[in-house]
């Protein structure tokens, strides 16, 4: 059991961590930046195969605002940034379907897609690294034998390859991902990923850089509930945050004996 300290004032007292990975643990922008580039890139040649140059402009436009791209920054709480990759395959087949596509063409160009950028962009999450300070918080809370966890819509195989590239994965204890059911932002992920850690959801922290995150933490009964805003370059919106965290070292914690 340990204080958190957020800028040297308690938070709250907890027996287990809760972390969000991508924005949250990782500076994943840049990664989901070029990810969509792929995208898109094959999304284009497809359609021209396909479709022909018709519209083309308009479709990718199209699919710039529904994945969250402002200019050159991420929205944090858009499509990319938070859903999992089977729901940016959907969302891709959808908008597909807005520019004339039947859904079973649609569905299988996003597939061809998805399966095309992933043969090129599989490099097990190198290019995701660690942001700035959270190892440190995470080797203090370990040392006080608080239990960390990540909870997110990454699937198990990236998490694992992220922890390891990283070298924090004996620092984590369990993870919960878009492989196992249910997924968040459903509650019961985190009242069953705290079942597995065996603490109650209010001896845990949660913290993350999405709102469904912190609603979730919400619905579950999380003890104590942080939103991250260091992730980004656009702030992310977090009216659900109880409290607020731009840089990791201004978490702290103190052991109680």
């Amino acid at each position: 059991m340990a204080t958190l300290l957020l800028k040297g004032q308690p938070i709250g007292t907890v027996d287990g961590v809760l972390f969000d990975k991508d924005g949250t643990l990782c500076h994943s922008e840049p990664y989901l930046l070029d990810l969509f580039e792929r995208r898109v890139s094959v999304i284009r040649d497809l359609w021209i195969q396909y479709k022909g140059s018709s519209n083309l402009d308009q479709l990718e436009i199209t699919l710039r605002k529904a994945f969250g791209l402002r200019g050159g920054a991420l929205h944090p709480g858009g499509t990319l940034a938070v859903a999992t990759r089977q729901d940016n395959l959907i969302s891709t087949a959808t908008i597909l379907c807005i520019f004339g596509s039947s859904w079973p063409e649609a569905i299988a160009l996003a597939n061809i897609c998805f399966k095309q950028v992933d043969q090129q962009h599989d490099n097990g999450g190198d290019s995701r690294r660690l942001l700035t300070g959270a190892k440190a918080l995470l080797e203090k809370l370990a040392r006080a034998s608080i239990q960390n966890a990540v909870i997110s819509n990454d699937t198990t195989v990236a998490i694992q390859a992220f922890l390891r590239n990283q070298d924090i994965n004996s620092l984590i204890v369990d993870c919960w991902s878009a492989d196992n059911r249910p997924r968040k932002p459903d509650p019961n992920a985190v009242r069953q990923l705290c079942t597995r850690l065996n603490l109650a959801p209010y001896q845990c922290a949660l913290i993350g850089d999405a709102e469904t995150d912190l609603e979730m933490a919400k619905g579950a009964g999380i003890g104590c509930i942080i939103g991250y805003f260091g992730g980004w370059q656009l702030n992310p919106d977090l009216p659900s945050a109880i409290h607020r965290l731009d840089h990791w070292n201004e978490l702290d914690l103190e052991a109680d004996l």
